[in-house]
């Protein structure tokens, strides 16, 4: 039996309940249809329908908000060591059963076996990280005055709302509800209609792990129905949001009413900014791996290539045959590099662009073209004698499709890197350390890599500027998020105080 018909036995087992029992909603610790009835989720490999799903509405949301509202203030006040191992034991149970949360992530949005394998590890990692965060979160600072002793403390804020997008979506949940359940939050987890599966693994292995019920909730949906409701809800102090710049901006309308804080992971087009000087080998593994791993449906891809000129041509024959090169297959398959993309609805929005970039003039160098008809598959593409001004370069494409646009001078790279509304990550591949200084100085994003690839470090943040985002995660800067800043002033002695009244 190959690698990927031992794959596909082990997920038909995973599956088989799902497909008897449908995906339910979790509220309160207990499992409710959804209101609003049910839909299919469709695997993009094959176009099969794996289960039906509840369909949330607002009377699923109000119920889930007022049973994290209802179970807030036993997880607040639950000794930190308490909430701490009950952490490292969702922790654990995630290592346990990493395989089939790859596998069922893998068919549910397309992403390769390669990648997820990992992922589903890396949500693990982030539940031990914040567990180990959770006694000093609410420390604070001793600042002296003239007459008063002030002591900073942080609280939690009470029960927020996650929503959490279909790409990596297991990672990308615990990177957002780990931290919140550390601070003493609760949680509504509305995730992405397009991949279900995992959110549903997630509150399973939470509860059998001691959660409490009502800490942890799930309500599948679509965003103009269950996500809208969940922003607009007076008893959700916040929402976490990873997606769309577009629906960033919608749910910060909906929660402006009930002054909900908001942090926001939106999108990107992100420059990658090789120099004639760099390490181009080392350069050319980056890009590759920058856009074309998880199916290049991510934030932090580096969608735009900008190649000094001196080196253009080479440096493009190279990409050309690396990327004509590129596995793409079965996501289950080991070999496979890229799998298919999501859903019906982004396959036309990707393959679309091939009809944009021919129209602006640009050469597909690589790509530009789909795979077969059982699944949602494309080849990986490249775009070369583009600029900046064209669509291509200007728009989120969110699949594996790369943008390369000429340079001469480190002034005219920075120009074209910070044309953009988007500003999440940029990548600097050069030897001279001080223009590395003066291009990252200068160059707007959030995040910036010098010689390497996206290397996440947990405790340092992570987040965006411009169009791409507000607020940062990862760290100290997650409870900054979750957890109200206090501060209580006592009198060191008897002071004066202005006396009025005293005529």
């Amino acid at each position: 039996m190959s690698a990927l018909e031992a794959n596909l036995a082990k997920l038909d087992g995973f599956l088989a309940r799902f497909r008897k029992t449908g995906i339910l909603n979790r509220i309160g610790g207990e499992d409710r249809a959804g209101q609003g009835g049910t839909f299919a989720s469709i695997s993009p490999v094959d176009k099969s329908v794996i289960c039906d799903v509840a369909r949330g509405s607002a009377e699923d949301i109000d119920a889930a908000a007022k049973a994290a509202h209802e179970a807030f203030a036993a997880w607040r006040d639950m000794a930190a060591t308490e909430r701490r191992k009950i952490l490292i034991r969702v922790a654990e149970a995630i290592e346990d059963r990493a395989e089939e949360i790859a596998l069922c992530e893998c068919w549910d949005t397309g992403q390769t076996w390669r990648f997820m394998s990992k992922a589903a590890l890396r949500g693990a990692e982030n539940f031990r990280y914040f567990a180990d965060q959770v006694v000093a979160a609410r420390d604070g600072q001793h600042l002296r005055s003239p007459t008063l002793m002030n002591v900073t403390t942080r609280v939690p804020l009470g029960p927020v709302g996650v929503i959490t997008p279909w790409n990596t979506p297991f990672m990308l949940s615990t990177w957002k509800i780990a931290p919140a359940l550390a601070a003493g939050c609760t949680v509504v987890h509305k995730p992405a209609e397009a991949s279900p599966l995992t959110a549903r693994l997630l509150v399973e292995i939470a509860e059998a792990a001691g959660l409490p019920p009502g800490v942890l909730n799930t309500v599948n949906g679509f965003g103009e129905e269950a996500g809208k409701a969940l922003t607009e809800h007076p008893l959700i102090k916040a929402i976490a949001f990873v997606g769309e710049s577009r629906t960033g901006s919608i749910i910060t309308r909906q929660g402006a009413d009930t002054l909900k804080r908001m942090h926001l992971e939106l999108g990107g087009k992100n420059p990658v900014i090789v120099f004639d000087d760099a390490d181009l080998e080392q350069a050319l593994d980056a890009v590759i791996f920058m856009i074309y791993s998880i199916n290049g449906e991510r934030c932090t891809s580096s969608s735009r290539l900008l190649v000094q000129d001196t080196i253009r041509e080479a440096f493009e024959a190279k990409l050309v045959e690396r990327v004509d090169n590129i596995r793409v297959g079965h996501p289950l398959d080991p070999a496979t590099e890229i799998g298919p993309l999501v859903s019906e609805e982004h396959f036309n929005k990707v393959t679309g662009y091939y009809d944009i970039a021919r129209e602006e003039g640009a050469t597909i160098a690589a790509g530009g073209m789909t795979v077969g008809d059982e699944g949602y598959f494309v080849r990986p593409t490249l775009f070369t004698g583009a600029n900046n001004a064209m669509r291509i370069a200007r728009e989120e494409i969110f699949g594996p499709v790369l943008t390369s646009i000429p340079f001469s001078s480190e002034e005219e790279a920075l120009a074209i890197a910070n044309d953009t509304p988007y500003g999440l990550t940029g990548y600097v591949w050069t030897n001279d350390l001080t223009r590395a200084i003066r291009f990252t100085d200068r160059l707007e994003a959030g995040m910036i890599w010098v010689n390497s690839e996206n290397v996440r470090h947990l405790p340092t943040p992570f987040g965006g500027v411009k169009a791409s985002g507000i607020g940062r995660d990862g760290g100290d800067w997650s409870f900054e998020f979750y957890m109200e800043q206090k501060n209580i002033a006592f009198a060191t002695g008897r002071h004066k105080i202005m006396q009025l009244g005293t005529q």
